[in-house]
C-alpha cells in the first residue's frame, strides 16, 4: 500500500499518496490549477509557468505539475501574487501570438483563450514589440501547422515522440525558438505517419486538421453528383462530445439524422466494411496457417500504422494483411456492386467518409485504392469527427433535439463484431469470432475474447482453436508497436496474429476525435469511456459475428463469390511500398 502524506492546500488538510504532485493533490481536493504545457504521462516539464503556486518555506513560486508533495507541506494556489503572475504569463504569450481568434478553428476550444477569459486577460499591448518570424506548413494531406499560434508548450513534440516518430522538435534558441521538423523540412518530406496525435495534444490552433468541409458541401450541392456518406464505428461514441454530451455517449441515431439533414443522398455504416474486412482477413489468416504463409499476419485497418511500417519496418510488409481498411472497402463496394445494382455511374458517386483518424485523409489518396478502375478513388473525401461537428453547426442543425434514425438499409445491417473495431483489440476479437467458427466447423457460443480487451498498450493471449494453439497480440500506440515489431523482426514472440492500432487505445482515441483540454485528457480515461459505448452496442446487437451478416452473405453470393476469390482480391485488397525515411 502506498505511503500517504499530510498536507494543507489553501488551509484545508489533506492526506494524499506520497507519489502525487501538488497539481494532482489539488485536483483531488476539487481545485483545478491552470496549466498549458502539462499532459499527464506525456509532457510533464513545468515550462509554461501557468501552474505556479506558493509553498510555505520555498523562496519562489513552484510549478505544481512537477513539484512533489511531502509531509507537512502547506500550499496556496490562488493568492493575489499568483494571480498576477499567471496574468503576466498570459500577456507575454499573447504579445507574440496571432490573436485573430474569430477566424481560428480553435475559437471556443482553445485552452489559451479559455485561460484568458477565466483570468480576465484581454488583448493587452503591455509587452508588444518584436515578433518572431513564423512559418505555416501546408505540405501534408492531413494537417496544417501554423506557428503564429504556437505557444511553445511542446505538447505536440512529446506526443510525436510518444508515438516513436519524433519528427517535431524545437529548432533554434531564445527568441527564435520554434517548433518544426529537422532542417526545417516540410512535413511531407519527413517520416510523419499522419496520426494526428499532435493535433489533439495542441492547446491552441497551431495544429489543425486540413479542413474539407467546403469540399463536402460543394459535392452535396452539385446536382450531378450522388453523394454517399459512411461513418466509422468510433464516431458514434465520440461525436456527442462536440455537443456537450458526456464522454462515451452513443449518438448513432442522432448522427444518422444529422447526416440526412445535411443533404447526403445515402447514409451508410462503415461497420459494413468492417464486417467485410473480417471476412477477408480471417480467410487470409486461415490460408496462411494452412499453407505456410508468412506469419504472424498483422492487421491493416490503421493507415497510420501502415505508414509507420512502410517507413520503419519495410522488411515486415509481407506480414501485413493485404486487405484494404473498412473505409476503403466500403467505398470500393459502393462504387462497384452498389453502383451496378442501382445503375449509377461510379464517376458521379462521391464517397465521403467520417473518420476518427487524420491518416484516413492520406489513405484515401494512396495508390491502388481504385476498385472501380479508371482512376476513380474508393473514397473521395475523408473528414474527421471534428469536421462533421463543424458541418452540423454550420447548417444550424439542433443536434440534441434530433430523433434517432437508422442507416440506409442497402449497406446498413451490421454486426457487433464490426462495432468494436474502434477499440484496441476489437479487430482481433472480431476476426477470432469468424476464424474460430470456421476452424471448429460450428457456431461457437463463447465469442468474447476479453484477454485482448482493455486500454493496455500490449495485450497477449493464446487461444486453443480448431485443435491448435493460436498466439495473438493486440497493440495500440506506435511505441508499443515498435516493441512488438522488434520482437517479430528478431524471430521472437511466436505470434500467429497481431492487431496494431496506430493511436493509443485505438480509433476511439484517434487524431481526428473531439478535442478535450488537458484537464480532461490528463485525468479522464477517454479511451476506456469511449470504448465502453462500442462494447455495449456489440452486446446488444442480434448479430455478433461478421460471417452471419445477411448483407455480407448476399454480397459474396451475388458478386464476390467467396472470401479470397480473384474478384475479392481485385476489389478489396491492396499493396504497400517501402518508404525512405529521409
Amino acid at each position: 500500500m502506498e505511503n500517504m502524506v499530510n498536507i494543507k492546500i489553501n488551509g484545508m488538510p489533506l492526506s494524499v499518496p506520497s507519489s502525487y504532485t501538488i497539481l494532482e493533490a489539488a485536483r483531488e481536493a476539487g481545485i483545478d490549477i491552470p496549466t498549458l504545457c502539462y499532459l499527464k504521462g506525456i509532457n510533464e516539464i513545468g515550462a509554461c509557468r501557468m501552474c505556479v503556486v506558493e509553498v510555505k518555506g520555498a523562496r519562489s513560486f513552484v510549478a505544481s505539475c512537477v513539484y512533489p508533495v511531502n509531509e507537512g507541506m502547506e500550499v496556496l494556489t490562488n493568492t493575489p501574487a499568483i494571480q498576477k503572475s499567471r496574468k503576466m504569463t498570459l500577456e507575454m504569450l499573447l504579445s507574440v501570438h496571432n490573436r485573430d481568434c474569430l477566424a481560428c478553428k480553435r475559437n471556443g476550444s482553445c485552452e489559451l483563450q479559455t485561460l484568458c477569459n477565466e483570468l480576465g486577460v484581454e488583448q493587452s499591448d503591455r509587452f508588444d514589440g518584436a515578433k518572431p518570424d513564423v512559418s505555416k506548413d501546408e505540405s501534408s494531406l492531413h494537417l496544417i501547422r501554423d506557428n503564429s499560434k504556437c505557444i511553445l508548450c511542446r505538447r505536440c513534440v512529446a506526443a510525436c515522440s510518444d508515438q516513436h516518430v519524433g519528427v517535431l522538435g524545437p529548432n533554434c534558441r531564445g527568441f527564435d525558438t520554434h517548433i518544426a521538423c529537422a532542417f526545417e523540412k516540410p512535413l511531407n518530406e519527413v517520416p510523419c505517419v499522419s496520426c494526428g496525435q499532435c493535433i489533439v495534444s495542441c492547446p491552441t490552433g497551431a495544429l489543425t486538421e486540413r479542413d474539407q468541409c467546403d469540399e463536402v458541401m460543394a459535392a452535396i450541392n452539385d446536382p450531378e453528383k450522388f453523394v454517399v456518406v459512411q461513418t466509422a464505428p468510433a464516431i458514434r461514441a465520440t461525436l456527442g462530445e462536440c455537443f456537450g454530451l458526456p464522454v462515451g455517449t452513443n449518438v448513432k441515431g442522432k448522427m444518422v439524422a444529422a447526416l440526412r439533414r445535411l443533404g447526403f443522398d445515402k447514409v451508410f455504416d462503415t461497420d459494413f466494411g468492417a464486417d467485410l474486412t473480417i471476412m477477408e482477413e480471417a480467410n487470409e489468416l486461415l490460408e496462411r496457417v494452412k499453407n505456410g504463409g508468412p506469419l504472424p499476419l498483422i492487421t491493416s485497418c490503421s493507415p497510420g500504422w501502415i505508414k509507420f511500417c512502410e517507413y520503419y519496418y519495410p522488411e515486415l510488409l509481407q506480414n501485413v494483411s493485404s486487405c484494404k481498411s473498412p473505409q476503403q472497402m466500403t467505398g470500393a463496394i459502393i462504387k462497384t456492386y452498389y453502383a451496378e445494382k442501382n445503375n449509377i455511374d461510379p464517376k458521379k458517386i462521391v464517397v465521403v467518409s467520417v473518420m476518427p483518424c487524420t491518416a484516413k485523409k492520406f489513405e484515401a489518396r494512396r495508390d491502388n485504392q481504385d476498385a472501380a478502375g479508371a482512376g476513380i478513388p474508393d473514397t473521395d473525401i475523408a473528414i474527421t469527427t471534428r469536421e462533421l461537428a463543424r458541418l452540423i453547426k454550420m447548417a444550424n442543425i439542433n443536434f440534441e433535439r434530433l430523433p434517432d434514425e437508422e442507416f440506409d438499409p442497402a449497406l446498413g445491417i451490421t454486426t457487433g463484431a464490426a462495432a468494436i473495431f474502434g477499440a484496441t483489440g476489437g479487430v482481433m476479437e472480431a476476426a477470432l469470432r469468424t476464424a474460430a467458427d470456421t476452424l471448429e466447423g460450428k457456431s461457437l457460443d463463447s465469442i468474447e475474447y476479453k484477454e485482448v480487451r482493455g486500454t493496455e498498450g500490449i495485450k497477449e493471449a493464446v487461444y486453443h482453436i480448431g485443435g491448435m494453439d493460436v498466439k495473438v497480440a493486440a497493440v495500440s500506440g506506435l511505441s508499443n508497436a515498435n516493441e512488438i515489431l522488434s520482437k517479430v523482426k528478431n524471430g521472437e514472440g511466436g505470434y500467429h496474429f497481431i492487431e496494431i492500432m496506430c493511436c493509443p487505445g485505438g480509433c476511439v482515441n484517434g487524431g481526428g476525435q473531439p478535442l478535450q483540454p488537458a484537464a480532461v485528457r490528463s485525468f479522464t480515461d477517454l479511451k476506456a469511456e469511449r470504448a465502453k459505448a462500442l462494447y455495449e452496442e456489440d452486446k446488444n446487437l442480434p448479430l455478433r459475428k461478421s460471417h452471419e451478416s445477411p448483407i455480407v452473405k448476399t454480397l459474396y453470393e451475388e458478386y464476390l463469390e467467396n472470401p479470397g476469390s480473384h474478384k475479392a482480391h481485385k476489389i478489396l485488397h491492396t499493396t504497400y511500398v517501402a518508404r525512405k525515411k529521409f
